[in-house]
């Protein structure tokens, strides 16, 4: 971590054929970016230079002061891309006029970190008002804090614009649950453009995550043990979990992901699914399903080669990154609330 801180079967086609096979089951077309030729290196060369300083600047405070600002970030900015795109529709207010994504299943009582992004984009606003989006915001904020807690660095492409309207439905339709089957979880990850091999990636994330007991109480009281086949350590950690997470009480009690290492970013978290050890059902479902076969093979890699696992998510965070809102928008300023 930075110390210097300015201010506080098994056959490689079964894939394919899943693919195949949703798409026929009528799942959509993917997201096309809003114009790819915008978002460059270079978009605020000239019009705000010192903007990667500010938010790191910003961040390396966050996250000094508590590691889980950094999952925060990253969860919000996963969040905003998969509902519109990634155009900071996530960080809207519900006001008389528009109905925001805070209180989705998936956001309510778990998305946090607005406060934070409101000093980043206070910053930015004294620094050159006006210029830098919400959107791009949380992508640099996103990435500043996987680098944070001992994660791969990546160039972040900018010139997203913010959205003018939210969308609640797609929120709850969208955004990929904890209880949900593999199959679904491939064709969420399809419908925006991101494959299997994108999904694993993305989901490693969970390292220096936690989830709520709502959303791992199925898990643990279900076939945890099953997946871990009844080993004497595995059971130790599942009471563990069972002390956090009562059958019939304690919905907002939280746990690490990764119960080994969840304050740096690394490759532990594919060994608790090689273990059968997956907090969430959703995690354990790309080692443990009967649909897994390709899934399987890239947990395996991942946790065997930290490099590889690296190199796939900086890719796929950029190809996250890349899907904007068709629609346009303009640059916010102030992220709860389109400019009037």
């Amino acid at each position: 971590m930075a110390t210097g801180v300015l201010g506080c079967f098994r056959p490689a086609s079964f894939a394919l054929c899943i693919f195949s096979c949703l798409l026929l089951a009528g799942v959509p077309s993917l997201v096309a970016a809003q114009d790819p030729s915008k978002l460059s290196l270079e978009y605020y060369s000239k019009t705000c230079p010192n903007v990667e300083h500010v938010v790191r600047t910003e961040m390396e405070c966050a996250v000094r002061a508590d590691t889980r600002n950094a999952a925060l970030m990253l969860r919000l900015h996963f969040h905003d891309c998969f509902v519109q795109g990634c155009d900071g529709s996530v960080l809207l207010d519900d006001t008389a006029t528009l109905i925001g994504e805070k209180q989705a299943e998936q956001n309510v009582n778990s998305l946090k970190g607005f406060e934070l992004v409101d000093k980043i984009k206070a910053k930015l606003e004294a620094e050159c008002p006006g210029t830098v989006s919400c959107a791009d915001l949380l992508a640099i904020a996103a990435r500043d804090a996987v680098v944070l807690v001992g994660g791969p660095y990546w160039d972040v492409p900018v010139g997203r614009l913010d959205s003018k309207k939210a969308s609640l439905e797609l929120a709850n339709n969208d955004i990929p649950t904890a209880q949900q089957g593999l199959l679904t979880l491939i064709a969420k990850f399809w419908e925006k453009g991101l494959d299997a091999t994108d999904m694993v990636a993305l989901v490693g994330s969970h390292t220096i995550g936690f989830a709520r007991c709502a959303n791992f109480r199925d898990r643990i009281y279900g076939d945890f043990e099953l997946t871990s086949k009844y080993n004497p350590s595995s059971e130790a950690y599942l009471s563990k979990l069972k002390e956090v997470c009562p059958r019939d009480d304690g919905d907002d009690n939280i746990s690490a992901i990764d119960s080994h290492t969840s304050a740096v970013f690394d490759n532990a978290y594919f060994e608790t699914l090689i273990k059968g050890e997956g907090l969430l059902n959703s995690d354990q479902e790309m080692w443990s399903s009967i649909a897994g076969y390709s899934t399987s093979d890239t947990v395996n890699k991942y946790w065997a080669d930290p490099e590889a696992f690296f190199k796939q998510f900086s890719d796929s965070m950029v190809k996250m990154g890349n899907i904007t809102n068709p629609a346009g928008g303009e640059v916010r300023k102030t992220c709860r609330f389109v400019n009037t």
